[in-house]
């Protein structure tokens, strides 16, 4: 009797094993992301990236983090890049990060077992210069093998971050809200 059933627990590994049965791993994560920010005037373009974030997301229940260093952007003119991380604008060093926390609420419509794009919507905090507040942004998810590809666009009002400029250069240089482009790979094991 013995013998029965250790033939057929062998029996239904070598199935598990040598089936085409694939399992998505429940949480990736990634270090591979792009972030651009863009702010468009009459005066000037602005725009920086960042190559030093770090996200994950939960395949299971669709909960997605991803935090973002702000002194990492990387502006061509390094006069943005000073007036970006000084105290008058996002002070990066007594507020080194911005942070997302949130879910793709439409988690049953995406399936990271099966190549293909899937339009994601998310719900969550965005934290920047210490100020919090709820967002709710579109993305979409694709996922090609084992290769899974995060991209949204949004955009973000400064001053619901505590950054504003009523007079000066920077009240006409700097648009009132910036684009924000993500673009994320996350690979299964």
């Amino acid at each position: 009797m013995k013998k029965l059933h250790l033939l057929g627990f062998v029996l239904l590994a070598s199935f598990f094993t040598t089936s085409s049965f694939t399992m998505v791993e429940e949480r990736l994560i990634s270090n591979t992301i792009l972030i651009k920010i863009f702010s468009h005037t009459v005066a000037e373009d602005i725009e920086a990236q960042n190559f030093k974030s770090i996200g994950t997301i939960d395949t299971q229940t669709g909960e997605v983090v991803f935090s973002v260093p702000m002194q990492s952007f990387e502006f061509e003119k390094a006069l943005m890049q000073k007036h970006f991380n000084n105290n008058k604008f996002l002070d990066t060093k007594q507020f080194p990060k911005a942070k997302l926390v949130g879910k793709i609420t439409n988690l049953s419509a995406i399936h990271f077992d099966k190549d293909g794009t899937y339009p994601a919507q998310i719900t969550g905090e965005l934290t920047m210069k210490d100020k919090t507040n709820t967002i709710r942004e579109k993305g979409s998810i694709n996922v090609k093998g084992k290769n899974i590809f995060v991209d949204s666009k949004f955009s973000v009002v400064l001053a619901e971050y505590g950054i504003a400029f009523t007079s000066g250069k920077p009240s006409t240089n700097i648009n009132k809200s910036i684009d924000i482009n993500v673009h994320a790979e996350f690979k299964q094991n």
